[in-house]
């Protein structure tokens, strides 16, 4: 049998080397323009995200929750760390910090601007997560946690996702709201909404996995 293998991978290699790769020949206008049109944003890789693939968006949010779930309640059995490792030296922490700054910038432009310039959701949550990352690696998990409840993140992670797949299955549904002028920072109907959601929903989650490997692994 391993000889039917040599000879697939031979004839496979032969093939990408001799056969050339097929072209696929648009008409006018091009795809990138038709979902340009389409969505109502420049950014034509939110347009796929939030439009014509949200199916997909929609179960890749449901996965980080489970996700994010799973770490808390396979690591509740396990007796929490002794030893948190973090910066202890004054030139680290301040340049934490400053990266922890900039990160958030990132995130919030990315968040509000995702539909019109490369970024997006999760490229603004994931920025976000790093810049929270940054400061719990500066600061004490007590603080912390007690930031993460006095603010009621939890609570506003479960509202973005509830939010989010209303405004999805809405849209599935067929009722959209007004594009507006392509380029404007208001535009493109509900797609910024689902940018700034899939953001608040990737850091907050973010946060709840930095504590809870914090707590019980004294590592990030």
């Amino acid at each position: 049998m391993k000889w039917v293998y040599v000879i697939a991978g031979i004839a496979l290699y032969i093939k990408m080397l001799v056969l050339p790769n097929p072209e696929l020949e648009l008409s006018d206008p091009s795809i990138i323009e038709l979902v340009v049109q389409d969505s109502g944003v420049p950014n034509a890789v939110s347009g796929i995200i939030f439009r014509n693939r949200l199916y997909d968006t929609i179960f890749e949010v449901v996965v980080f929750s489970i996700a994010i779930m799973g770490a808390k309640y396979l690591l509740a059995n396990e007796s929490p760390s002794c030893t948190i490792y973090q910066f202890n030296d004054q030139p680290s922490i301040v340049l934490a910090r400053l990266g922890a700054t900039i990160a958030a910038l990132v995130s919030i432009e990315l968040a509000i601007r995702g539909h019109l310039s490369p970024g997006g959701g999760f490229a603004a949550g994931v920025a976000g997560g790093t810049a929270i990352g940054l400061v719990a690696i500066t600061s004490s998990y007590q603080s912390m946690q007690d930031i993460y409840q006095r603010w009621r993140a939890a609570t506003w992670e479960k509202v973005s996702v509830l939010v989010f797949i209303v405004l999805a299955v809405i849209t599935l549904a067929g009722v959209e709201l007004p594009h507006g002028q392509l380029g404007d920072l208001i535009s493109g109907g509900v797609i910024p909404l689902l940018n700034i959601l899939v953001a608040i929903k990737v850091a907050l989650g973010s946060w709840a996995a930095i504590l809870i490997f914090i707590r019980y692994r004294g590592l990030l």
